[in-house]
């Protein structure tokens, strides 16, 4: 059973392995809070997963470690389970969603690694990764619903109460539920008056709706940007250990993780993926109390694909009204495109793309439609433009 004890081994265990990653003030997220960065997306191999899967393999049996290990992952836990067993010698076999981002792919390779991508989700690798276990007789290690692995990840706790000893809040991601296992149990442990709550993908509510309805339960898809956290159905451990130390559990959307991702890189120059920004999310979009509060957003990864991030910087800067979208109907004649530049610019606006399309189904003989992306200040200054737009006559999407 999951406990300080071993949670406090795993932190002796793990020295000279995984690094004590920075906690520092941020003083953008939310303003009403004292919010604090735990950096697990600097953490070795990107992400908070070296801790429990080097700790799991440092508790195998002779036997277990003949045999080698196989594993399944999106990819943050394949790259920790690729590093430990490297580290003690141990061959290793991984099991990966096909839509696993390449850079996750190609660093669990570079660790040495096989890697077995397989159609679907996480959930789906996982059965590939048991299929191969009864086949080959290879030792699995699970990546969140393990008393080893929760325990590695509890040393974060550990590190939080350490250099933050009255921190009032806690935010931690949520897929499995192996993190915020480990992190609650640490906490709770040693300041039973800190609050933990959980965070989760609207598009992956596992956990969420598990403890809601007090039972474990699988969702028949997930959708989410946060592919780390993107778990059909947590563990019935972690289901457990969320049951008995966790405060609670929030979502947030695919905008407000975007916004998240670009409030990291832009205020904080800090890389964060998709699943390691929604503490930061839940913090900024005030998901919970944390006003006057200390608060510890623990960012859990930082290896998102770069072929997708500015996708994502696209979507966080159309949520932040940074960069607004809309078409506009008009007459095609001479002229009238550039009337409606001239009010554009009169907001104060800046062109970034515009394309003019005269053979758009449904649009009358004689119209056209104008697809616009602008940059704006702010939320106010693109709604200021879309009203400057319509007060002018303008037939605004």
């Amino acid at each position: 059973m999951l406990s300080l004890e071993m949670i406090q081994n795993a932190k002796e265990v793990l020295k000279g392995v995984a690094t004590e990653t920075p906690l520092f003030q941020s003083k953008v997220i939310n303003p009403d809070g004292d919010v604090y960065i735990k950096c697990e997306n600097m953490q070795v191999t990107g992400s908070f997963k070296l801790r429990g899967a080097y700790y799991k393999t440092a508790n195998l049996t002779d036997e277990e470690a003949k045999h080698g290990v196989v594993a399944c992952s999106a990819g943050n836990h394949a790259q920790g389970v690729a590093l430990a067993a490297q580290k003690k010698g141990i061959p290793s076999v991984i099991c990966m969603p096909a839509g696993a981002p390449l850079a996750k792919v190609e660093a669990t390779k570079s660790y040495g690694a096989e890697v077995v991508l397989v159609p679907g989700v996480y959930d789906d690798a996982a059965a590939k990764a048991a299929e191969l276990r009864d086949e080959k007789g290879y030792t699995f290690l699970h990546p969140f619903n393990d008393e080893y692995v929760m325990a590695g990840q509890g040393t974060v706790g550990l590190e939080i109460l350490e250099r933050l000893e009255d921190a009032e809040v806690v935010l931690v991601p949520i897929g499995g539920g192996g993190l915020i296992s480990g992190i609650a149990c640490a906490i709770k442990s040693l300041k039973p008056n800190c609050k933990v709550y959980g965070v989760q993908a609207e598009g992956a509510p596992s956990m969420y709706n598990s403890i809601l309805h007090g039972k474990v339960e699988t969702l028949p898809s997930v959708s989410t940007v946060a592919d780390g956290i993107a778990v059909k159905q947590p563990g019935d451990k972690t289901f457990e250990m969320c049951q008995k130390y966790v405060d609670g559990i929030v979502t947030v959307s695919e905008e407000e993780i975007a916004s998240a991702i670009l409030l990291l890189l832009e205020k904080h120059k800090m890389v964060a993926e998709g699943a390691g920004a929604v503490s930061v999310a839940a913090a900024m979009h005030n998901k919970v109390d944390i006003k006057g509060k200390k608060t510890v957003c623990v960012i859990s990864g930082g290896n998102v694909d770069i072929n997708f991030l500015d996708r994502i910087i696209d979507k966080g800067l159309q949520v932040n009204g940074r960069l607004t979208k809309f078409a506009v109907t008009m007459m095609d004649k001479p002229g009238q495109l550039t009337q409606l530049l001239q009010v554009i610019a009169e907001a104060g606006a800046n062109i970034f793309n515009i394309n003019h399309d005269r053979m758009v189904r449904n649009i009358a003989v004689g119209k056209c439609l104008v697809d616009v992306t602008v940059e704006t200040r702010n939320k106010e200054h693109s709604e200021a433009l879309i009203e400057l737009l319509v007060s002018k006559g303008y037939d605004v999407k």
